[in-house]
This record gives C-alpha cells, structure tokens and sequence, in this order.
C-alpha cells in the first residue's frame, strides 16, 4: 500500500531520521542475498511508510536489511509456499490475518515475553509468535462537497441502502480490507458477511488497488464515500490541508471501525535469528513508535508513547472500536475464498 511518495514528504522524513543509505532491495530481489550480515525482510508495509525507519535501524545497528516489499497476502502466501527454504528472516505484515495463519502454521520462533511487556493490553497477541508494532483503524472517509456529515451512514451495513448506488468507493484486493471482512466473518458470521458483500456489488461501487486512490476520487468527485484506514486522509492533509475529504467513524461499536495493527514475526527458519529479533525489537522502541505516530499516523501499541497529535485519545479509539481479537482475525484463507468466489479479487 502507499502512502504518500512526494519528494519533499521523503526528504522531511530523510532529514528527520538522518538515515544514512541501507543495502535495501525493492521488490523481486535483484542479486543473491546471502552475505552472512544481512537480515532479509518481507515488508506488507509499503516502502513509503517504512523505509526511513529501516534505514535508521541499519546505521543504528550495523546490520543490513535487504528488504522484498509486496502485498501482505501474497507474501504470505509465498512464505507458506517457501516453508523451511525461505530466504525471509523476518515477516513485517499490514494485518494481524495474514500474521495469524503463519503463526497456526508453526512458521514464527517464539520472541521473548519482554518484547510484548511494554506493550497495551488491546494490541498483545495470545502467543508469543508475532508482535504488534502500530495501530489503524478503518473509517467512513466522505466528500464534504457532497456530503452533509448529518446524512452519513450509521454503520457500514446501511452502505448497501440504494441511495448510495455508485457512489462508495472501496478496496477488496486490499490486506486491510481483507482483515475488517475477516472481522465481519468472526462477529456477525459467514451469512451476514456474504449477505453484504453481495449487497455492496449490487450497489455498484467503484474498487481501487489501495487506499490512497479512494481518497483521490473522493477529493475528485469521483465518489462520495470510501472506506480506507484512517492514516491516508490525515497525511495527505499535510500537504493539502483544504483537500475537501473527511473522515468519521460509524456509531460505536460498529465493525466498521475496526482497529487492528500491523505486526512482525521471525521465521522458525531464519538464518539470522538474534539480527531478526534485534529488528523487531527495534520496532517496539521509542524512536521507532514515535515515528509510526507523529509521521505515519498509526497508533502507537507501547503504552509510555502518546498518539499523535492528530489521533483520538486511547480511550476514545477503545470505545469507537468493535471488540475482535487478533486471533479472531487468522482465517484468512477463508476470506479470500469468499473474495474470489464473488469475483471481487
């Protein structure tokens, strides 16, 4: 996923780190990566997002990181499919799913229980396999041009009401959209879950590769609502304050609202298990979650680090959000079968 990949927002960022230049590889690597001092990373985050904080971690430590970036279902799907002959030596996944099913695949070595102490109660997983590292929430994003705030939606199932035919814009190839249905699935059951994704189809709505793009077509006129996480509208805001775009969440509760984090994990079959470790630590820093809040606009997950200034109290997110589980989120699987047999991915 992107975030926002302007020159001047990577050089804000750049300076901030004062990150010196790491051996990081994009994409399908492009040379052996087998130098006994590099640690070799399957990023679901996008290079955006979380390059800078890569780079500082190398100058930082000394160990390189060759980095492979892609869609978190579909490295996760890779990792499954590479078992023990994996070149990945750490798994840094959008979504808790795609972390859960590789977890119930004995695929992580277990971390120490000092990295999850620090850690908010919410965010803390049911082993010790992976480690939540930030926080999102999904949001009603809508037109202020179009749209009165008073005549929004109340939950994410009145999406299907005629009145909003060809007028949402979503994601369904998405991670994060993949782990609120997921969540939908878990809470509501496979019935309701079908029942609405069948309802938003005949309601026409406009898909997207990600989310960034739902932003841009609520900005263009294109739509009236889109369903992104919270942290695209508020970085792109930064640099166009007057872009005509909100955000709200729907009524308590509601699984549209879905907070759920991003997270790490070592491979059982890492060659370089103590530099894996090192680097999911590193996420868990204080340098690192200040990062991931004040420039990315995720929610922190260590308690001693404040949100930033832009994002709701914890408290008030706690009681926005819909009560699921991380491991409520694991069947993955199942989701995407479920995707793929209404022929939205």
């Amino acid at each position: 996923m992107c975030h926002c990949n302007s020159t001047a927002r990577r050089g804000m960022l750049m300076g901030l780190l004062s990150a010196a230049a790491a051996a990081i590889v994009c994409g399908a690597f492009a040379a052996p990566l087998a130098a006994e001092d590099t640690l070799t990373l399957y990023s679901g985050r996008s290079k955006s997002l979380v390059d800078p904080i890569i780079e500082r971690f190398s100058k930082e430590t000394g160990i390189k990181v060759a980095v492979k970036y892609g869609n978190t279902s579909q490295l996760s799907l890779a990792l499954a499919q590479e078992g023990k002959r994996s070149p990945a030596d750490v798994f840094w996944a959008q979504d808790a799913g795609a972390l859960e099913s590789l977890a119930k695949a004995k695929m992580f070595a277990e971390l120490p229980k000092a990295f999850f102490e620090p850690v908010m109660e919410n965010f803390k997983t049911a082993d010790l396999t992976w480690v939540a590292t930030s926080g999102r929430s999904r949001v009603l994003a809508y037109s202020t041009a179009r749209v009165t705030k008073e005549s929004l939606p109340k939950s994410v199932f009145d999406l299907t009401d005629a009145k909003w035919k060809g007028k949402i814009g979503w994601a369904p190839a998405n991670a994060s959209f993949q782990a609120f249905v997921t969540a939908m699935r878990s809470q509501h059951g496979e019935e309701k879950t079908l029942a609405w994704l069948k309802g938003m189809i005949a309601n026409e709505p406009k898909s997207y590769p990600k989310n960034t793009p739902i932003v841009e077509a609520l900005a263009a006129g294109e739509i009236d609502l889109g369903l992104p996480n919270h942290y695209y509208l508020l970085g792109m805001k930064k640099e166009k304050p007057d872009l005509p775009v909100g955000q709200t969440f729907f009524e308590k509760g509601d699984i549209g609202n879905l907070v759920f984090v991003a997270g790490a994990g070592v491979l059982a079959s890492s060659s370089h298990p103590e530099a894996a470790r090192k680097f999911v630590q590193y996420l868990l820093s204080e340098p690192a979650q200040q990062f991931f809040t004040t420039e990315v606009n995720e929610y922190p997950v260590v308690e001693s680090i404040k949100p930033g200034s832009q994002l709701l109290d914890m408290a008030a997110l706690k009681a926005a959000a819909p009560k699921v589980k991380l491991e409520d989120l694991a069947d993955m699987a199942g989701t995407l079968k479920m995707l793929k047999g209404l022929g939205l991915i």
